[in-house]
């Protein structure tokens, strides 16, 4: 992306930490300018400090946003045009845990704010970014960052996966209304990523490992900054209105009940055919060896 070999351009909101940072960080080192946008001054003066020491100053700004600040966010697209002369991309990134505990218990100022910064920051990065690019004529992409809690139940807390579950659906209308003028818009759906954001439970994220999520390792940040760059660029050219999960398998994996109520067979080592109401038997061929499945043998028979 870039017409002409020109320097192509992004903005990055929630810039300076966690899944933002990586991003910030991938996109400069693929040599893109970056309007680094984040509410933390402290995290974006390090960012500038460290990039700085990288030797990619040039191609960085960095602007204090308040992505629920609808001023702020234009500001910081005005950052991107009046800087560096174009914008490319947008990653409507920012965001917070926002308000946990039983619903009847929530206050309605926190459940406010949840939905304030989650989905009206994203709704302002869509609606400015969109408009610097149709005045530039047209062409860009869009990416937001949704979640995995923004799919169904029980991911996260109730006002957060409410309002996740927002940004995926306004990023489909928003790709159906401006895909007209070629700019792409799109969600990325992070599992369980070890960032700031989780608090306390960063501790706990390898007790998922293998169990509610079938990969083994636990997802980093540079993972769903690499489906973000992806997603930026030409190579998605025919990509909009997605969203793509960046989960280790967690969503596919589903809610586990056949391991929890032990109606998996194969956990218990058992291959075959269920019939059902048929009036047929089962059929258990045979057992898995022992190296396939752990707590399995080898014996054959049912």
């Amino acid at each position: 992306m870039g017409a002409s070999g020109a320097t192509p351009v992004v903005l990055v909101t929630g810039a300076a930490s966690g899944i933002g940072r990586a991003a910030t960080d991938r996109f400069l080192a693929d040599g893109w300018a970056v309007v680094a946008a984040d509410v933390n001054a402290v995290h974006g003066e390090a960012l500038v400090d460290e990039q700085s020491a990288a030797g990619r100053i040039e191609r960085l700004a960095f602007v204090p946003t308040d992505v629920a600040v609808e001023d702020d966010v234009a500001g910081a697209v005005r950052t991107a045009v009046d800087r560096f002369g174009r914008l490319d991309a947008v990653v409507n990134n920012a965001g917070v845990g926002g308000a946990f505990g039983p619903i009847t218990e929530l206050e309605a100022d926190d459940w406010d704010y949840t939905f304030e910064v989650v989905t009206r920051g994203v709704f302002f990065g869509v609606k400015h970014g969109a408009r610097a690019m149709l005045e530039a004529g047209g062409g860009g992409s869009i990416v937001n960052t949704g979640s995995v809690a923004g799919l169904s139940g029980g991911a996260g807390p109730q006002a957060y996966s409410a309002a996740k579950a927002a940004v995926i659906n306004l990023t489909r209308s928003a790709a159906v209304e401006l895909a007209p003028w070629r700019i792409r818009v799109n969600t990325v759906c992070p599992g369980l990523i070890l960032t700031p954001i989780l608090g306390a439970g960063a501790s706990r994220l390898d007790e998922v490992v293998g169990r509610a999520q079938p990969w083994p390792d636990v997802g980093r940040p540079e993972d769903v900054a690499a489906v973000i760059r992806f997603l930026a660029s030409d190579d998605a050219r025919f990509v909009t209105g997605e969203a793509i999960n960046v989960d280790g398998g967690l969503s596919a994996a589903g809610p586990h009940i056949g391991d929890t109520l032990g109606g998996n067979p194969g956990l218990r080592g058992l291959v075959g055919v269920a019939r059902g109401t048929t009036g047929i038997a089962p059929t258990v061929r045979r057992r898995l060896p022992s190296t396939t499945l752990a707590g399995t043998t080898d014996d054959e028979g049912g």
